[in-house]
């Protein structure tokens, strides 16, 4: 059952929000740069992954201001307004304090509010995260202003369709449904003109003096091959956070529910609670970890067969095929369908 749509004050303006899960921790869930409330529940995966999380915790979610659900605003809002956004929620949710876990960009947000309102984060767990976004000379991750500008100035004509971020994040996982609801999310969640502007606010932000200052419970979570963050964010933040514990996770997805969501949701669990409620699998390595099904996977993938086409040769599901094509790319350690190929033919697949 979906939980119910809210509105806290923060200002004048109102914030979206839900509520769901009744266990003793208070877990705030920081989107990414957009999001919404509810179309979220329709794309299965990332139900799953809020339902496991308010599974362990009472959990807390919201759309920002300008996006979602949440009240539109004529400009990007500033930090401060985003920081205030939170207590809000917080207040209208009745929680006095809570863990913060930040997505991307609410990761950054989540670092700032948990230094600047101490009072209100009992830990932080930072999932694909930044303390600054563009390379500097004394910071070779991310990109740099020009590239960045590059890619901001392909959103408006792609940003309807989903391709913006597609086009340059390729993943086995964005299957066709997984592309619409994907494109009609973006759309849904935020005008082209403010996703850009959020963008341009985000680049502004730099953190990075402010991490040995961070004195609170911290995990850092980053997929190794992340597409979109490059996991350097993550190693320079888990070095300077005093006692951050970090696990990097194998993957190219910067979105958190396609992939191995169960690894990410174990570790936010024992973190959090000490224990967790179902068994860590082990995922072995080299062609030989590969079940039957995935060696017929990953042999009609690697002479060119699309996922559909897989699908009807084996008589299975496209998910189920996309499900095992992680599986493979995994298991092979390969992040695109060339290295496939050339593993394929390395092992004599």
């Amino acid at each position: 059952m979906r939980p119910q749509t809210r509105y806290a004050k923060s200002g004048n303006v109102s914030i979206a929000y839900q509520v769901l899960g009744d266990a003793p921790i208070d877990l705030v869930l920081v989107p990414g740069f957009v999001s919404h409330v509810e179309l979220a529940w329709e794309e299965p995966r990332l139900a799953h992954f809020m339902t496991r999380l308010a599974s362990f915790t009472r959990l807390i979610v919201f759309d920002k201001r300008g996006t979602g659900m949440s009240d539109p605003v004529p400009t990007a809002p500033t930090v401060e307004e985003r920081m205030d956004d939170i207590r809000a929620v917080m207040e209208a949710a009745g929680s006095d304090s809570a863990a913060v876990m930040g997505v991307s960009e609410g990761g950054t947000l989540s670092l700032l509010f948990s230094r600047l309102h101490r009072e209100r984060a009992r830990s932080l767990i930072l999932y694909g995260s930044w303390a600054r976004r563009l390379a500097a000379p004394d910071y070779p991750y991310g990109p740099d202003a020009a590239t960045l500008e590059r890619h901001i100035g392909k959103m408006e004509g792609a940003w309807a369709t989903g391709e913006w971020w597609a086009s340059e994040h390729p993943t086995p996982l964005d299957d066709e449904a997984h592309r619409k609801w994907w494109a009609r999310y973006l759309r849904t969640a935020a005008s082209p003109a403010m996703a850009e502007n959020l963008i341009r606010t985000n680049i502004q932000v730099d953190l990075r003096d402010m991490l040995p200052q961070i004195d609170i419970p911290t995990l850092i979570l980053h997929r190794t091959d992340d597409h979109w963050i490059d996991v350097g964010h993550a190693r320079y933040m888990a070095e300077r956070i005093p006692g951050a514990r970090y696990v990097e996770l194998p993957g190219v997805d910067h979105r958190f529910w396609l992939g191995d969501v169960e690894t990410i949701l174990a570790e936010v669990e024992i973190f959090l609670t000490g224990r967790t409620s179902r068994p860590r699998r082990r995922v072995e390595i080299g062609p030989d970890a590969l079940s039957r099904r995935e060696r017929e996977v990953a042999l009609l993938a690697s002479r060119g067969a699309s996922a559909a086409e897989i699908a009807e040769h084996l008589s299975i599901s496209e998910r189920t095929v996309e499900s095992h094509l992680t599986n493979i790319y995994a298991k092979l350690g390969v992040t695109t369908k060339v290295e496939l190929v050339r593993k394929a033919e390395e092992f004599g697949l």
